[in-house]
């Protein structure tokens, strides 16, 4: 997933605990309670058969509820990482969401009042993922506008709840730190009440431990937040590295890590990771973060320039058809061509290299400069 570009609203995870717990009759269902926890699970650890078969029991046993169509838009959003505006199964992504959103807001819903606050949320919040990770600026803004009315709601839960401090400490962080670095979103950011970010990444902490469902995203978001945002690589490893033993399937995940290992210098386990997966993934996303991940690893630790060259062009290359969802790697790959550039003395090149880089990179800081 890429973490530079999360908007920080709201996880779809999130509906598939509370979407059960909240309703009173499935309170004591724990087996069903247990069976959404691993369907999650699942859909993370990208085994998406078993994923399916959770879903079909419990759309079995709740038909037609709104939480069914964010479950099935998460398995999208995974199975075709990364969805892409060119993906011909986006439509069928925003479709099950918007239609989870309709559901919740067609009427009221006294009874289960929580229970669809919290599904019409976590279908906004992968939908408001999905347009920050391909940049679609305007579908943010709008959608992020009418959402808000909703969340505020949910901080009523957050002595209830452990999961919902994933919720408080998300908004608290990125309501401040979002649009310093991301300055087109300074406008939207003023309609809203000021955050804390270290409020925030406290209230992220607790549920990293606390958490029941939202663990792992947790993790996800504070390895994202202290790489790119904290520019705290040490703090940012701890986390990527229980997220990727969490999740070792997810390529996303994977990718992060390897990332990580580079920017805490530990290059033997990054270079280990990268060879066994470059044999065995499919993914053409992937393998392209992988080349250019490799031509790091060439760079600093053999100092083999020429072979660095090879890998970050042929990532380059290969990373283009995902257009702005590749814009992190490929900046990483210019910064890289840049030094290279320097090294042999060409000042054209590397300023060429250099500015593509700074275009592309939403954190200038994260270049592996040293």
């Amino acid at each position: 997933m890429n973490y530079s570009k999360k908007v920080g609203l709201l996880c779809p995870a999130l509906i598939i605990m509370f979407g059960l717990s909240m309703q009173a009759q499935v309170l004591k269902d724990t087996a069903t309670f247990r069976l959404m926890c691993r369907g999650v699970d699942y859909i993370y650890d990208l085994q998406f058969v078993q994923a399916r078969e959770v879903y079909r029991q419990i759309e079995t046993k709740y038909p037609g509820h709104p939480m069914n169509y964010v479950y099935r838009g998460l398995i999208t959003y995974w199975e075709h990482y990364p969805l892409v505006p060119s993906s011909p199964n986006h439509q069928s992504f925003e479709n099950d969401l918007r239609k989870a959103i309709e559901i919740c807001e067609e009427k009221s819903h006294p009874a289960d009042a929580a229970e669809y606050l919290l599904t019409n949320l976590g279908a906004r919040g992968l939908l408001l993922l999905y347009y920050a990770d391909n940049d679609e600026s305007m579908d943010v803004i709008s959608l992020a506008s009418s959402t808000y009315q909703y969340l505020k709601q949910a901080f009523d839960y957050t002595s209830a709840y452990s999961d919902f401090y994933f919720f408080t400490g998300l908004y608290n962080y990125y309501r401040e730190a979002y649009p310093e670095a991301h300055p087109v979103y300074k406008p939207l950011a003023f309609l809203f009440p000021k955050g804390d970010k270290v409020k925030g990444l406290k209230e992220l902490q607790i549920a990293s431990k606390k958490a029941i469902v939202l663990k792992a995203e947790a993790f996800s978001f504070l390895a994202g937040i202290y790489i790119s945002f904290e520019n705290n690589f040490e703090q940012a490893y701890q986390f990527s590295k229980t997220l990727h033993e969490l999740y070792p399937r997810n390529m996303q995940y994977k990718a992060v890590y390897i990332k990580n290992l580079l920017l805490v210098k530990q290059y033997s386990e990054a270079e280990s990771m990268i060879n066994i997966n470059r044999k065995n993934s499919n993914n053409a996303y992937f393998q392209a973060q992988l080349s250019i991940l490799n031509g790091i690893l060439y760079e600093k630790k053999y100092n083999n320039l020429k072979q660095a060259q090879t890998y970050y062009s042929r990532g380059l290359k290969d990373i283009s058809p995902f257009g702005e969802f590749g814009n992190e790697f490929k900046a990483y790959a210019y910064f890289g061509l840049s030094r290279i550039s320097e090294a042999n003395g060409d000042k054209h090149y590397k300023k060429l290299y250099r500015k593509q880089a700074m275009d592309l990179a939403a954190f200038k800081k994260v270049n592996f400069d040293e």
